[in-house]
């Protein structure tokens, strides 16, 4: 059902934890699936230097933050707002339609990031 990038982000997820000294934190939800991404990161010089995430949900989801997290790092402000759960999806392998809400949710995080940077 997921592919094996799907699976390798879920079992050994980048970036996953708490971020002491983040410039910003959010906290985004899937009212519909209930799951819940807390997204942080530090941005130094109009630059991501890192991200973390805190991911209570689905594999998908679980995977759809660890690739953002991984993405986000070295983007401008521009790159951010370029990004999109597609982008996300395809860097996973893609992912089942019932599963895409894990990869919008990672956009969502990015979005109310940027509403806060």
């Amino acid at each position: 059902m997921f592919s094996e990038m799907v699976l390798e982000h879920f079992q050994r997820p980048r970036n996953a934890g708490e971020l002491a000294g983040a410039t910003a934190t959010v906290e985004v939800s899937n009212p519909v699936c209930g799951d819940v991404l807390r997204l942080a990161v530090i941005m130094e010089g109009g630059v991501i230097r890192e991200a973390r995430f805190l991911c209570r949900g689905c594999t998908a989801s679980i995977a759809s933050a660890s690739v953002l997290t991984e993405k986000m790092k070295g983007r401008t402000v521009n790159g951010l707002k370029e990004m999109h759960a597609a982008e996300i999806a395809a860097e996973l392998g893609g992912l089942p339609p019932a599963s895409f809400h894990a990869a919008q949710l990672a956009e969502d995080g990015v979005r109310a990031i940027l509403g806060k940077i």
